[in-house]
């Protein structure tokens, strides 16, 4: 599985899209101490739990199984296939690596890791001689990035600061050509925010909306969903009078009806027969003795005079 990746990586250059930021799980509050590798032109971080060096401008750091590269000693990192990596730091002894994959066990602490025998026999062609060297020419180590002190904690710059203030204080430049390629690249930036559009749908997207389950044909979310809003219209339908007019019921009847006695037999007769009058409750809400004063002729009323024949008696 190993070397199908490395194919990859040496196919397309590097094992991650250029300028993509990586999180390698290395989060400095400051500058760290830097040790020059005694015999080699590289600095490692003999502090700090992880396989940190400085070559030739660039921080690199061996973690996950990878190797990244950064200008800034905090990152952000960029991967780096395999073949890419500059041949000093692949020279590296393993007493110098402060957390040392599991693999490296068994292997020579004062000899470099066994690349060839980890990225298989592709990679190992293609940087043949890389663990040979004339250790009388080994060049120089490059000077740190001491000027990077001053950017500790909340000072730390955001990536698109780095490049700017890196010109700004520190002039070396990469003797390696893959290591000026590097050198130049613009650090790593962060992913931009979701457009308009993929935000609408995170939102869409988001737990709790009803969404129906088109496999199969099952529809039962969406019924469910619009079910109490298809009872509820033929109640606001028959509720709402039409434009102009009443709600029809029994005190104002259709247009066509208004003026036209009940028929026998008709619909609203018996409707009629079966309901109290409407009247009824208003007679029975009156006091009894309201009837006998309608039945018996006001006190202050005349008497009648007397007939003919009774006044003569």
């Amino acid at each position: 599985m190993r070397p199908a990746v490395v194919v990859a990586c040496m196919l397309f250059g590097t094992c991650a899209p250029a300028g993509a930021q990586v999180s390698i799980g290395i989060n400095l509050g400051a500058y760290p101490d830097l040790v020059a590798v005694p015999g080699y032109p590289v600095y490692y971080a003999p502090r700090l739990d992880s396989n940190y060096f400085f070559y030739d401008g660039l921080y690199w750091v061996y973690a996950q199984d990878n190797w990244y590269a950064s200008s800034w000693y905090d990152g952000p990192w960029d991967m780096v296939a395999p073949e890419s990596v500059p041949l000093f730091v692949l020279r590296v002894p393993v007493r110098y690596y402060r957390q040392p994959p599991g693999y490296f066990g068994g292997w020579s602490p004062e000899a470099p890791p066994r690349w060839g025998e980890h990225w298989g026999r592709n990679w190992e062609q293609r940087r043949s001689g890389w663990d040979r060297w004339d250790r009388a020419s080994a060049p120089a180590p490059a000077p740190l990035p001491t000027y990077q002190r001053e950017y500790s904690g909340e000072r730390y710059p955001r990536a698109d600061q780095q490049l700017a203030l890196r010109n700004q204080n520190y002039h070396y430049q990469p003797r390696e050509a893959a290591v000026r390629e590097q050198f130049q690249h613009p650090p790593a930036q962060a992913a931009p925010p979701a457009p308009p559009q993929r935000q609408a749908q995170i939102e869409r997207d988001r737990p709790g909306t009803p969404r129906p389950d088109i496999r199969g044909g099952n529809t039962r979310v969406a019924e469910s969903a619009v079910a109490p809003a298809r009872a509820e219209a033929p109640a606001r339908a028959e509720a709402q009078p039409p434009p102009g007019g009443h709600a029809a019921d029994a005190t104002h009847p259709p247009q066509a009806e208004r003026g036209k006695p009940p028929q026998p037999g008709s619909a609203g007769a018996e409707d009629r027969k079966g309901r109290p009058e409407a009247a009824a409750p208003q007679r029975e809400s009156q006091p009894s003795h309201s009837r006998e004063q309608t039945d018996r002729p006001p006190a202050s009323a005349p008497a009648q005079a007397p007939r003919g024949d009774e006044r003569d008696h």
